[in-house]
């Protein structure tokens, strides 16, 4: 192998990891850096007193089958199939999600029930003519009044901006298949396409991290390398390529030549950490990429059997907390005492905003108390709580961001040996196979395989509400 290109990979997270394991497969070690203390990224579980919280929900689903049977080699016996349950709670009251007609009609009444329908079919005889946003998109296949009750609340607690601010590719992308009248159609026939509609998934016995731990040991089994606590803090560029990584471990600096580099660090570091840098066109519109951060409170519950979600998401204007993870209905290895719940709710926020600067017990304290006001667990039986806390979970589709993506893309192609792969190295809000399925491709690239990494993307009727993967 010393022959072999030297290939560096930046984030362990799984568009990494994939991009790793797919060259192991090949006899091409590489080394992979990762400046948290995990591997897995957004998809990583936390562990606390050996209770397990996964940043996030990542059900295991997917239509790619080189990536299912990675997951199945990697997992085996440990690859549980899960029953989906997810709901809506909205004004006190649970709705099915994805909407399902009949149920919706019953909790919303008679009244607002015709309210809604007649929206809809307003949307569909007067429709925006051009679907530029988020409230546009939606509108036009639900109605507006459908919008204001169930999108327009926790899309805007999600990301921070008004949905007429959120660009209408991100809600194509995500909850494409999906409308009001595949919701009647599903109801009345059965005929739902849409990805998000599925009852079943996998998920590892151990949470979402346990895939990541299982691809990190596979790769270092065959020579593979990767470090944690190690930042790429500098590319170095010369003649159109990338010649050197330099990393930093605490206080050591350590340079590595590169043949090749495959990076799934947010664009905007990647583009201030090349050396020399860019031109200032692209060093403003990597400037320009937005991101929103996220807070994960874990609850330990001193009930076992509280609500039967996988997870539940809070529309309620009342409460900040905008999604609540129940993770023994993921998995009831999760939770090690069978008598208890663990919980975790996600709160979206930016960093230095006064979600994220808040301390950790007024957090946990936040999250007791509107966990009791939505009705979900008695206060009074909330005995721990712990924070994780994560920077740079979604790339924002604002109304600027594809000029500024376009910018950067441009001047990435000019730099021949450097792929990137991810949800945040191409800012794109992909699922979490489809981001596998970039860093695979990456790996293949460099076998003399030509695949364009930017047109792997959500297929149809592949998708799921906003922040759902």
């Amino acid at each position: 192998m010393a022959n072999h290109p030297a290939v560096i990979i930046i984030g362990a997270g799984p568009a990494g990891l994939a991009a790793a394991y797919e060259l192991i497969q090949r006899d091409i070690r590489s080394v992979v850096l990762e400046r948290a203390d995990k591997v897995g990224g957004l998809a990583r579980t936390e562990t606390y007193k050996s209770y397990r919280f996964d940043m996030g929900g990542h059900r295991f689903y997917t239509r790619v089958e080189a990536v299912q049977r990675l997951w199945e080699k990697m997992l085996g016996d440990d690859f549980l199939t899960v029953s989906r349950l997810s709901r809506i709670h909205y004004r006190g009251r649970f709705f099915h999600y994805p909407l399902e007609l009949f149920d919706a009609l019953s909790n919303l009444g008679v009244v607002e029930s015709a309210l809604i329908l007649l929206s809809y079919l307003q949307a569909r005889l007067r429709p925006h003519p051009r679907e530029e946003t988020f409230e546009q998109w939606v509108a036009n296949r639900f109605g507006q009044r459908l919008y204001e009750t169930f999108f327009k609340t926790y899309t805007e607690k999600v990301w921070g901006i008004p949905c007429h601010q959120i660009q209408a590719e991100w809600a194509a992308q995500r909850i494409k298949g999906l409308s009001l009248k595949a919701a009647i159609s599903n109801a009345l026939w059965g005929t739902d396409q849409a990805q998000s509609l599925i009852r079943q998934f996998h998920y590892p016995i151990l949470g979402t991290g346990m895939m990541w731990q299982r691809l990190q040991t596979a790769v270092e089994a065959r020579g593979g390398r990767v470090w944690r606590g190690v930042e790429a803090i500098r590319l170095e560029r010369d003649d159109g390529r990338i010649s050197g990584v330099v990393a930093r471990c605490g206080r050591d600096l350590q340079r590595m030549a590169a043949d090749h580099v495959i990076s799934s660090m947010p664009l905007a570091e990647l583009v201030a950490r090349l050396d020399p840098l860019p031109p200032e066109d692209v060093i403003r519109a990597a400037r320009g990429l937005r991101h929103r951060d996220l807070i994960l409170v874990g609850l330990i519950v001193n009930q076992a059997h509280l609500f039967p979600d996988n997870w539940v998401y809070v529309h309620s204007p009342e409460v900040r907390v905008g999604r609540v993870q129940n993770f023994r209905s993921w998995s009831a290895a999760m939770v090690p005492d069978p008598r208890k719940s663990g919980l975790g709710l996600e709160y979206f926020c930016s960093e230095g905003d006064d979600l994220w600067t808040m301390s950790d017990a007024e957090l946990v304290g936040l999250a007791s108390s509107e966990l009791a006001s939505l009705g979900l667990a008695d206060i009074g039986d909330v005995e721990d709580g712990v924070v994780f806390r994560q920077r740079q979970a979604y790339p924002v589709y604002d109304r600027e961001y594809r000029q500024h993506l376009e910018v950067i893309r441009r001047f990435l192609a000019t730099v021949r040996n450097l792929q990137t792969i991810g949800r945040n190295g191409m800012h794109r809000y992909n699922n979490m196979d489809h981001s596998m399925l970039t860093g695979m491709l990456a790996a293949r690239n460099l076998l003399g395989e030509k695949h364009d990494l930017w047109s792997v993307n959500a297929e149809p009727s592949y998708s799921e509400g906003a922040a759902m993967e």
